[in-house]
């Protein structure tokens, strides 16, 4: 009698265990809803199909150079990811644990260099050119009221061109499926969008841009929120002028 309790007492200790060693704190972002960095982190989640403990933060009042914040994030800028205990920011470093770390399936950051590393050039192409030069001009814009010099709306429209020419018989950005490049460059052309920038000649770019919409999982749930976020921020600052 003894041996049968002692031998339910060891079960339920192995069974307790793997229910604790399983257990997972909630993976937070804090963020800003309207932020494009921040919507591409939730369409990668989306897709990878992890849940995000979403966790706004107010810049206006400050809530970013709060202590606790900025002993987590130095830099104090959202997106900001907390994964048990691994703060993490830049949205594309994000974009890219999440995929390493939860992404059984692995289509959306490929293992293999040569594929990876063409995620990668769009991811950076994104970063440094396309999203870049959207905020060069109109941040200014928008916010100041200010236009900014013509070579400023020159480069954008060259950032355009290019993706325009990379997707040149393409359905995707980065390879043949859906990979965290399409997701994020998805992001910016939205912001163009929602600034009514002129993308009529860019026909590849449009052709994508709908293909991705309809593809991309969750887009209109996760996208819908953020989109609606940075067009009120827009008219908003369009009204004070």
């Amino acid at each position: 009698m003894l041996d049968v309790r002692i031998d339910h007492i060891g079960h339920f200790i192995n069974r307790a265990s793997r229910v604790f060693a399983d257990f997972k704190m909630p993976i937070d972002l804090y963020l800003v809803v309207g932020s494009a960095p921040c919507r591409a982190v939730r369409l990668a989640a989306a897709a990878i199909g992890v849940d995000l403990n979403l966790k706004n933060v107010d810049l206006k009042a400050g809530e970013h150079l709060k202590p606790e914040f900025i002993k987590m994030n130095p830099q104090h800028t959202v997106p900001t990811l907390d994964d048990n205990g691994l703060h993490l920011w830049e949205s594309r470093a994000i974009m890219t644990y999440l995929a390493n770390q939860y992404d059984k399936n692995g289509s959306l950051y490929p293992k293999d260099p040569k594929k990876r590393a063409l995620v990668d050039q769009r991811l950076y192409f994104d970063l440094g050119t396309l999203y870049q030069s959207f905020i060069n001009y109109y941040y200014q814009l928008v916010v100041t009221g200010v236009t900014p010099e013509q070579a400023k709306y020159d480069k954008m429209n060259d950032a355009l061109s290019f993706l325009d020419k990379f997707l040149e018989g393409e359905n995707y950005v980065a390879g043949k499926t859906l990979t965290l490049a399409d997701l994020a460059l998805a992001v910016t052309i939205s912001n163009y969008q929602i600034v009514d920038h002129d993308l009529s000649k860019y026909s590849n770019i449009l052709r994508w841009f709908a293909k991705i919409q309809a593809e991309a999982p969750k887009y209109n749930e996760v996208e819908g929120v953020g989109i609606k976020a940075f067009t009120d921020l827009v008219e908003n600052a369009r009204k004070k002028k």
